[in-house]
């Protein structure tokens, strides 16, 4: 089974991020940055596959020189090789923008399966995966927790509400979004971290920009705002208004 898990390098999380001077992005100077959490489950769960079923994984990541150092850890975790599609303009880029860059790099290699994280820890927009699939015509599936390899396909099983799953059978090629949290993730050894250096990643240049259906105007920080209200009456009264304004204002229950 040949599996391509498209990942996409983000700030960790601890790290102290500032509004860019334009406020149309955050500042990257002095950042340290990491693999998208995940997208890391992504990863763990092409590579359990592979150990069980035999065949290859490619990761693939779009961003500047420094996404290298993201493939590169995914190659000492266990990945076969890597394709890196340079791009230094993925802030101003949308959806379907980035989908078409992966989807470009993606045909020649007519991959069995493609996995990718559910979200990106920065934008959050759970989007780039499923418009991907659409772009290369194949069926997709989300929130998937766990995936097996079965008669002509897969069979997977999606995480529903109320502690409820889905089990489905897809054929393949398909796509499949990967949630958080269904496998323990793997630390890279001494070993995969040496044969890495000997494994291949190959650079494409990426392509233009089509025009964009989404613009990011503005990036800012939330506006503190304090306000207090005195609720008046009897106990009864004030718990009455109490649960009516946490219900229909605050909204948390």
């Amino acid at each position: 089974m040949k599996i391509i898990v498209a990942i996409k390098q983000v700030p960790e999380r601890d790290a102290q991020i500032h509004i860019a001077p334009d406020s149309r992005w955050i500042d990257e100077d002095d950042l340290n940055y990491t693999i998208n959490e995940p997208d890391a489950y992504a990863l763990e769960e092409a590579l359990q596959l592979k150990e069980k079923n035999g065949g290859e994984v490619i990761v693939l990541c779009a961003g500047p020189e420094r996404v290298a150092s993201t493939l590169r850890e995914a190659l000492a975790k266990g990945a076969d090789r890597a394709i890196h599609i340079e791009a230094d303009d993925l802030a101003h880029r949308d959806t379907l923008s980035i989908a078409e860059l992966l989807a470009s790099a993606i045909k020649s290699e007519a991959p069995d399966l493609i996995l990718t994280g559910l979200q990106s820890d920065d934008l959050g927009l759970g989007q780039t995966g499923v418009v991907l699939a659409e772009l290369l015509g194949i069926p997709h599936a989300t929130i998937i927790m766990q995936v097996e390899k079965a008669s002509g396909g897969i069979r997977v099983k999606r995480e529903l509400e109320d502690g409820w799953f889905q089990h489905v059978d897809i054929p393949l090629p398909a796509l499949l979004t990967i949630q958080s949290g269904g496998n323990k993730l793997r630390y890279a050894t001494l070993m995969g971290i040496k044969k890495a250096k000997s494994k291949e990643t190959n650079t494409v240049a990426a392509g233009p920009a089509s025009e964009t259906a989404l613009e990011l105007t503005r990036v800012y920080l939330p506006e503190k705002q304090k306000q207090t209200t005195m609720l008046i009456g009897t106990p009864e009264q004030i718990a009455a208004q109490l649960v009516e304004k946490l219900k229909f204002e605050v909204r948390v229950i």
